[in-house]
């Protein structure tokens, strides 16, 4: 019997089933507050100790600290905006009243209404004339000297991360900002935001492993898109000329402190421009997004320090590569060169790699940790590329870049592939490419072929990378600080 007095769950249960005995609701239906913390210290700062207003407020909040005083008890109010403290006295309230009061747990949800006054030690307070309680809390938090610090159940419980840590908050409330500026940027040069479909009937969009999923009502499989870009570039087809789409793709891949297999792009193409184009944009947006977060384009990134501001070079992969070999790396390399380099550096090939993806390996391996301040690297081999044109004048590079920052990927872009016997024949080669064993190659889109022989104009196009943006300009390590959900682990 003592077990069950003595669980604070099983305490808190018994309260519930108290109030609900004496013909109360332990969980209100509405509350009218007319203000906040943040708005009310601000309006009254200037208010001297001592004082007590004839300004009545109305706020609702969760209690995160009582402190009874026996006449006299101090609740610490949490909102949506900060913390305030009720001053409530047992004469104003009434005994019972005051009883109810300092019955109530941390973490409970009440409203309160009172005069608006500060304390004698300087502490803006709300003198409360009634307190009623809104939402009881059955499972205790936290202990306030040891809070919630063990990253696995904070990202597994961000419900109480969010209320224990409140500098939490701050990161996802600059993310809104971020995508919120980066929206109006866009707006702002003539783009129009569309939608596109999440289920797919073939992969494609982007090298990548996809979710499958079976649809009933059709009786075959779908896959959640990893890219929205050919459903968006079919748009320019129809006579859109810009269009951008902020929203979530899907991966089926592993999970780390940059990757996430649900996240979140912001995809945009451009008609008439070109990859140097859309990489203006890319800049634009970013740096608007910058400033909207930290009012500056120079930023500090776990001890670095990032200018975004300025124009951003361009480097060529194969210069790159080349560099950090100590010898010059190209296309007339022979492949059994380009094997002998990826081994001495501990690169596991697959047979059917050409010299292409081992470029592309090699660069991974060797240049994009050092990438560190902003640099779109271009020159990416078309074997990597499938969805890029053809780089003038050289059959075996794209006209894409990708924007490296802090040795990560934040965004690529091309020129984009608008001649539809050349991607039918890529799509070819990722066929063949997928039936070698390459679970990252795309399906064979004919519908997306036939859109192309309609005729596309000429476009760039960009993805960029929300919530490792994100992490940049918010200045954290892992991309589970910046999702307010993300995928975890079954609880063992």
């Amino acid at each position: 019997m003592n077990e069950i007095v003595d669980d604070p769950i099983e305490v808190r249960k018994n309260k519930r089933q108290a109030l609900i005995d004496a013909g109360g609701n332990p969980y209100a239906y509405s509350f009218e507050a007319s203000a906040q913390s943040a708005e009310l210290e601000q309006r009254y700062d200037s208010l001297p100790s001592g004082e007590t207003t004839d300004q009545n407020v109305a706020l609702a909040g969760r209690i995160m600290a009582i402190r009874n005083q026996g006449k006299a008890a101090f609740v610490v109010l949490r909102d949506a905006t900060g913390d305030i403290q009720l001053f409530c006295r047992i004469d104003t309230l009434g005994e019972e009243a005051f009883a109810t009061l300092v019955d109530l747990d941390i973490g409970d949800f009440v409203g309160a209404e009172g005069l608006v006054m500060r304390t004698r030690r300087g502490q803006l307070s709300i003198e409360a004339q009634r307190v009623q309680l809104l939402s009881k809390s059955l499972r205790p938090l936290p202990e306030k000297f040891h809070g919630l610090a063990d990253k696995e159940t904070r990202y597994r419980q961000r419900y109480v991360d969010l209320v224990m840590n409140p500098e939490v908050k701050e990161v996802f409330a600059k993310r809104f900002m971020i995508i919120d500026a980066m929206r109006h940027e866009a707006k702002q040069r003539g783009f129009i935001e569309v939608e596109t479909p999440m289920l797919h009937p073939i992969p494609g969009g982007a090298a990548a492993k996809p979710f499958v999923t079976h649809y009933n009502a059709l009786s075959r499989e779908f896959y959640m898109r990893v890219a929205p870009e050919l459903h968006l570039k079919r748009l320019l087809v129809g006579g859109f000329e810009r269009v951008f789409e902020i929203n979530r793709c899907f991966r089926n891949e592993g999970m780390d402190t940059s990757h996430n297999p649900e996240f979140t792009t912001l995809e945009a193409y451009q008609a008439y421009t070109d990859v140097e184009g859309i990489a203006q944009f890319t800049r634009e947006v970013i740096q608007a997004a910058c400033l909207a977060a930290n009012d500056s384009l120079v930023i500090d990134y776990l001890g670095q320090e990032i200018d975004l501001g300025g124009q951003w070079p361009v480097r060529s992969m194969l210069d790159l590569v080349s560099e950090a070999l100590g010898e010059q790396v190209s296309f007339d390399c022979d492949i059994s060169v380009l094997k002998a380099h990826a081994a001495n550096h501990h690169i596991t090939l697959k047979p059917v790699w050409g010299k292409g993806k081992i470029i592309g390996e090699l660069f991974e391996k060797l240049v994009e940790p050092l990438l560190v301040q902003p640099v779109f690297v271009s020159d990416h081999p078309l074997e990597t590329s499938p969805l890029a044109k053809k780089k003038a004048g050289d059959a075996n590079l794209t006209s894409r870049y990708e924007l490296f920052i802090c040795g990560r990927e934040y965004a690529n872009l091309f020129s984009e592939l608008n001649d539809p016997v050349d991607q039918r024949e890529r799509f070819e080669a990722q066929v063949l490419a997928k039936e070698a064993g390459d679970e990252e190659a795309m399906g064979y889109d004919e519908d997306y072929i036939r859109a192309l022989e309609y005729g596309m104009p000429p476009a760039g196009g960009v993805g960029i990378g929300i919530d490792r943006l994100v992490m940049l300009l918010t200045n954290v390590e892992s991309i589970r600080d910046v999702l307010l959900f993300p995928q975890m682990r079954g609880e063992s």
